[in-house]
Protein backbone atom coordinates (compact mmCIF):
# COMPACT_ATOMS: atom_id res chain seq x y z
CA UNK A 1 0.00 0.00 0.00
CA UNK A 2 1.48 3.42 -0.93
CA UNK A 3 2.21 6.21 1.72
CA UNK A 4 -0.40 8.95 2.38
CA UNK A 5 1.74 12.42 1.15
CA UNK A 6 -1.81 13.97 2.38
CA UNK A 7 -2.83 13.75 5.63
CA UNK A 8 -5.54 16.08 7.63
CA UNK A 9 -7.22 15.53 11.05
CA UNK A 10 -9.80 16.96 12.22
CA UNK A 11 -9.63 20.05 9.86
CA UNK A 12 -12.09 23.08 10.56
CA UNK A 13 -12.31 26.31 8.51
CA UNK A 14 -14.84 28.93 9.32
CA UNK A 15 -15.91 32.08 7.85
CA UNK A 16 -17.89 35.02 8.90
CA UNK A 17 -20.38 36.21 6.09
CA UNK A 18 -22.00 39.55 7.39
CA UNK A 19 -23.99 38.34 10.78
CA UNK A 20 -23.81 34.36 9.81
CA UNK A 21 -20.95 31.78 10.45
CA UNK A 22 -19.91 29.54 7.46
CA UNK A 23 -18.69 26.11 8.61
CA UNK A 24 -16.59 26.17 5.23
CA UNK A 25 -15.15 22.46 6.53
CA UNK A 26 -16.58 20.78 9.94
CA UNK A 27 -13.74 17.87 11.35
CA UNK A 28 -12.46 16.89 8.24
CA UNK A 29 -10.35 14.14 8.16
CA UNK A 30 -8.55 12.61 4.82
CA UNK A 31 -5.59 10.36 3.66
CA UNK A 32 -4.02 10.89 0.20
CA UNK A 33 -1.78 8.40 -0.95
CA UNK A 34 1.10 9.27 -2.70
CA UNK A 35 0.46 8.84 -6.73
CA UNK A 36 -3.27 8.95 -5.90
CA UNK A 37 -5.97 10.25 -8.33
CA UNK A 38 -8.57 11.81 -5.93
CA UNK A 39 -11.84 13.71 -7.10
CA UNK A 40 -13.69 15.92 -4.80
CA UNK A 41 -17.02 16.73 -5.45
CA UNK A 42 -19.88 18.63 -4.16
CA UNK A 43 -22.12 21.55 -4.84
CA UNK A 44 -21.48 25.14 -4.69
CA UNK A 45 -20.72 26.35 -1.65
CA UNK A 46 -20.29 22.92 -0.18
CA UNK A 47 -16.39 23.72 0.96
CA UNK A 48 -14.19 21.74 -2.01
CA UNK A 49 -12.77 24.89 -2.29
CA UNK A 50 -11.75 25.51 1.24
CA UNK A 51 -10.43 22.08 1.18
CA UNK A 52 -8.08 22.43 -1.76
CA UNK A 53 -7.01 25.58 -0.64
CA UNK A 54 -6.29 24.60 2.87
CA UNK A 55 -4.15 21.46 0.91
CA UNK A 56 -2.46 23.44 -1.35
CA UNK A 57 -1.50 26.11 1.88
CA UNK A 58 -3.50 28.51 0.32
CA UNK A 59 -5.34 29.11 3.43
CA UNK A 60 -5.30 27.59 7.07
CA UNK A 61 -7.62 25.95 8.89
CA UNK A 62 -8.93 26.95 12.38
CA UNK A 63 -8.81 24.01 14.22
CA UNK A 64 -6.86 20.75 12.72
CA UNK A 65 -3.85 19.10 11.45
CA UNK A 66 -2.19 19.56 8.10
CA UNK A 67 0.52 17.30 7.08
CA UNK A 68 2.08 17.19 3.56
CA UNK A 69 4.56 14.43 3.23
CA UNK A 70 5.09 14.03 7.49
CA UNK A 71 5.57 17.70 7.71
CA UNK A 72 3.21 19.66 10.10
CA UNK A 73 2.05 23.24 7.85
CA UNK A 74 0.94 24.96 10.98
CA UNK A 75 4.40 24.71 12.19
CA UNK A 76 6.55 26.02 9.61
CA UNK A 77 7.17 29.90 8.71
CA UNK A 78 5.38 32.05 5.91
CA UNK A 79 8.73 31.48 4.26
CA UNK A 80 8.72 28.08 4.21
CA UNK A 81 4.98 27.99 3.78
CA UNK A 82 5.26 29.30 0.07
CA UNK A 83 8.58 27.52 -0.76
CA UNK A 84 6.27 24.83 0.05
CA UNK A 85 3.75 26.19 -2.10
CA UNK A 86 6.43 27.08 -4.94
CA UNK A 87 7.89 23.66 -4.31
CA UNK A 88 5.82 20.48 -3.73
CA UNK A 89 2.13 22.35 -5.35
CA UNK A 90 1.44 22.66 -9.07
CA UNK A 91 -2.12 24.53 -9.22
CA UNK A 92 -4.41 24.27 -12.38
CA UNK A 93 -7.86 26.46 -12.13
CA UNK A 94 -10.84 27.21 -13.97
CA UNK A 95 -9.97 30.62 -15.12
CA UNK A 96 -6.47 29.90 -16.00
CA UNK A 97 -4.94 32.81 -14.18
CA UNK A 98 -2.31 33.39 -16.85
CA UNK A 99 -0.93 36.86 -17.07
CA UNK A 100 -2.49 39.24 -20.21
CA UNK A 101 0.88 40.45 -20.85
CA UNK A 102 2.93 37.57 -20.86
CA UNK A 103 3.13 35.50 -23.39
CA UNK A 104 2.91 31.41 -22.62
CA UNK A 105 6.90 30.99 -22.21
CA UNK A 106 6.73 33.58 -19.95
CA UNK A 107 3.73 33.27 -17.79
CA UNK A 108 5.46 29.17 -17.64
CA UNK A 109 8.52 30.45 -16.29
CA UNK A 110 6.95 32.94 -13.44
CA UNK A 111 7.43 29.88 -10.58
CA UNK A 112 10.67 29.76 -11.71
CA UNK A 113 11.43 33.26 -11.31
CA UNK A 114 9.95 32.88 -7.66
CA UNK A 115 12.57 29.89 -7.38
CA UNK A 116 15.38 31.94 -8.05
CA UNK A 117 16.43 29.84 -11.25
CA UNK A 118 18.66 31.48 -13.64
CA UNK A 119 17.28 32.77 -16.73
CA UNK A 120 18.53 30.22 -19.42
CA UNK A 121 17.52 27.28 -17.42
CA UNK A 122 14.12 28.64 -16.88
CA UNK A 123 13.09 29.19 -20.50
CA UNK A 124 14.92 25.85 -21.04
CA UNK A 125 12.57 24.34 -18.55
CA UNK A 126 9.14 26.29 -19.61
CA UNK A 127 9.88 25.65 -23.16
CA UNK A 128 10.08 21.31 -22.11
CA UNK A 129 6.77 21.62 -20.15
CA UNK A 130 5.09 23.30 -23.05
CA UNK A 131 6.05 21.04 -25.31
CA UNK A 132 4.72 18.77 -23.18
CA UNK A 133 1.46 19.88 -23.66
CA UNK A 134 1.59 20.19 -27.22
CA UNK A 135 2.03 23.79 -27.00
CA UNK A 136 5.61 24.20 -28.53
CA UNK A 137 4.59 25.77 -31.39
CA UNK A 138 2.52 28.53 -29.21
CA UNK A 139 5.62 29.91 -26.99
CA UNK A 140 5.58 33.40 -28.35
CA UNK A 141 1.82 33.68 -27.97
CA UNK A 142 -0.50 35.66 -25.70
CA UNK A 143 -3.50 34.22 -23.96
CA UNK A 144 -5.97 36.49 -26.03
CA UNK A 145 -4.07 34.83 -28.86
CA UNK A 146 -5.08 31.36 -27.44
CA UNK A 147 -8.31 29.36 -27.28
CA UNK A 148 -9.27 27.97 -24.01
CA UNK A 149 -8.15 24.89 -24.40
CA UNK A 150 -4.53 25.82 -25.42
CA UNK A 151 -5.01 28.52 -22.17
CA UNK A 152 -5.83 25.83 -19.51
CA UNK A 153 -2.78 23.88 -21.49
CA UNK A 154 0.04 26.45 -20.84
CA UNK A 155 -1.58 26.47 -16.86
CA UNK A 156 -0.72 23.16 -16.63
CA UNK A 157 2.57 23.61 -18.11
CA UNK A 158 3.03 26.51 -15.68
CA UNK A 159 2.02 24.03 -13.01
CA UNK A 160 4.56 21.26 -14.00
CA UNK A 161 7.72 24.07 -13.88
CA UNK A 162 8.92 23.22 -10.41
CA UNK A 163 8.63 19.42 -10.59
CA UNK A 164 5.66 19.31 -8.22
CA UNK A 165 4.86 15.94 -6.44
CA UNK A 166 0.83 17.31 -6.28
CA UNK A 167 -1.24 18.81 -8.80
CA UNK A 168 -4.35 20.35 -7.53
CA UNK A 169 -6.78 21.29 -10.13
CA UNK A 170 -9.98 23.31 -9.28
CA UNK A 171 -12.66 22.83 -11.74
CA UNK A 172 -9.99 22.45 -14.89
CA UNK A 173 -12.54 21.89 -17.59
CA UNK A 174 -15.12 24.44 -16.01
CA UNK A 175 -14.95 26.95 -19.24
CA UNK A 176 -14.40 24.29 -21.64
CA UNK A 177 -16.47 22.44 -23.56
CA UNK A 178 -16.44 18.68 -24.04
CA UNK A 179 -14.04 18.28 -26.28
CA UNK A 180 -11.18 20.37 -25.18
CA UNK A 181 -12.15 19.27 -21.33
CA UNK A 182 -11.57 15.99 -22.28
CA UNK A 183 -8.20 16.71 -23.96
CA UNK A 184 -7.19 18.46 -20.35
CA UNK A 185 -8.40 15.78 -18.36
CA UNK A 186 -5.99 13.31 -20.57
CA UNK A 187 -3.24 15.53 -19.95
CA UNK A 188 -3.79 15.08 -16.57
CA UNK A 189 -4.41 11.49 -16.16
CA UNK A 190 -0.99 10.94 -18.13
CA UNK A 191 0.98 13.35 -15.47
CA UNK A 192 -1.09 11.02 -12.58
CA UNK A 193 0.60 7.93 -14.57
CA UNK A 194 3.99 9.59 -13.94
CA UNK A 195 4.09 9.54 -10.59
CA UNK A 196 1.79 13.17 -9.69
CA UNK A 197 -0.46 12.93 -7.17
CA UNK A 198 -3.35 14.09 -8.37
CA UNK A 199 -6.57 16.04 -7.04
CA UNK A 200 -9.11 17.35 -9.52
CA UNK A 201 -12.27 19.51 -8.04
CA UNK A 202 -15.18 19.20 -9.79
CA UNK A 203 -19.38 19.26 -9.72
CA UNK A 204 -19.07 17.10 -13.25
CA UNK A 205 -19.93 13.20 -12.25
CA UNK A 206 -18.03 12.61 -15.85
CA UNK A 207 -15.08 14.12 -14.62
CA UNK A 208 -15.56 12.32 -11.15
CA UNK A 209 -15.72 9.06 -12.24
CA UNK A 210 -11.86 8.80 -13.95
CA UNK A 211 -10.53 9.22 -10.45
CA UNK A 212 -9.25 6.59 -8.66
CA UNK A 213 -10.89 7.91 -5.72
CA UNK A 214 -14.04 10.07 -5.22
CA UNK A 215 -15.05 12.03 -1.42
CA UNK A 216 -17.98 14.74 -1.26
CA UNK A 217 -18.13 17.41 0.41
CA UNK A 218 -21.62 18.54 1.55
CA UNK A 219 -22.65 21.31 4.29
CA UNK A 220 -18.25 21.04 5.06
CA UNK A 221 -18.61 17.52 6.41
CA UNK A 222 -16.60 15.12 3.67
CA UNK A 223 -18.19 11.84 2.65
CA UNK A 224 -16.39 8.87 1.55
CA UNK A 225 -17.59 7.93 -2.07
CA UNK A 226 -16.02 5.21 -3.89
Amino acid sequence: MREAIIELKGVSRTYRLGDETVHALDNVGIEVASGEFLAITGPSGSGKSTLANIIGGLDAPDAGTVLIDGEDLSKVSDKQLSYYRNKHIGFVFQSFNLQPNYNALENVMLPLVLGKENSKSRAARAKECLEAVGLGDRLRHYPNQLSGGQRQRVAIARALANRPSIIIADEPTGNLDSQKGAEIMAILKDLNKNGITLIVITHDPAIAKQASRVVSIHDGKLEEGR
